[in-house]
């Protein structure tokens, strides 16, 4: 990390509007008002109206990404807490994770596929419900682009927290398994943020979904990738 004026003034601005989009959402409580949604919007309409370069605002945008690491390590608190429940149902929550991580590779490439995408888009499409450290390295090695399987993980994740819960209460999914399992695994990070709303059961399930998938799909996406292209 390089300290300069830019690094400081965009890494300051960052937190100051994501904190801003966080007392707005604490305060109505709507889904699209999402603090890490809004946060995203609003720093590219900056990004956009003064004609600032991705680069420059990563100078700072970099300080918050390196804090990404320690921020995942921390998920192992709530795991180790809510591990005799993990342990009971270990059978269920892995099946769980497996499936909803074959689902959501293989609807990705189906629907790429059905819109007549090229192999390449296909494939950078194929790791999108992994996070996006992993989603990248995948895509890579599938012979996708990094880049844009960023792009595709944090539109999966965004709309997992935006019609999760609604898709839970309408398919009256209310265990604390079946909610963190469900985030975690179609919503990655951001799902597991969402699942902290509903308590510390579905935040360590869901973290821990989170972990699986990016094991479990690293492991598969060659897989599904040699069978449907």
């Amino acid at each position: 990390m390089e300290f300069s004026l830019p690094a400081v003034l965009f890494a300051g601005l960052t937190i100051v509007i994501y904190l801003v989009a966080n007392i707005l959402y604490l305060k109505y409580r709507k889904t699209l008002l999402n603090p890490v949604l809004t946060a995203t919007i609003a720093i590219v309409l900056i990004l956009l109206f003064f004609n600032i370069p991705y680069n420059t605002y990563m100078a700072g945008g970099d300080w918050i990404a390196q804090l990404l690491g320690p921020a995942v390590v921390a998920l192992a608190i709530p795991l180790y807490k809510q591990r005799d429940l993990m342990t009971a149902n270990l059978l269920s929550i892995a099946a769980g994770i497996a499936v909803g991580v074959i689902v959501g590779m293989v609807s990705g490439v189906l629907f790429t596929k059905w819109l007549a995408f090229s192999e390449e888009l296909v494939l950078t499409m194929l790791p999108k419900s992994l996070t996006t450290p992993v989603a990248m390295q995948v895509a890579t090695g599938l012979g996708g682009i990094p880049s844009l399987a960023a792009v595709f993980v944090m539109t999966a994740g965004f709309a997992g927290i935006i019609f999760g819960p609604h898709f839970l209460k309408w398919l009256h999914i209310d265990s604390s398994i079946g909610r963190g399992i469900g985030l975690g695994t179609s919503a990655h990070g951001l799902g597991t943020a969402k699942a902290f709303e509903y308590g510390p059961e579905e935040a360590s399930l869901s973290s821990l979904a989170m972990t699986l998938s990016a094991v479990i799909g690293s492991a598969i996406a060659p897989i599904v990738a040699w069978i449907f292209l």
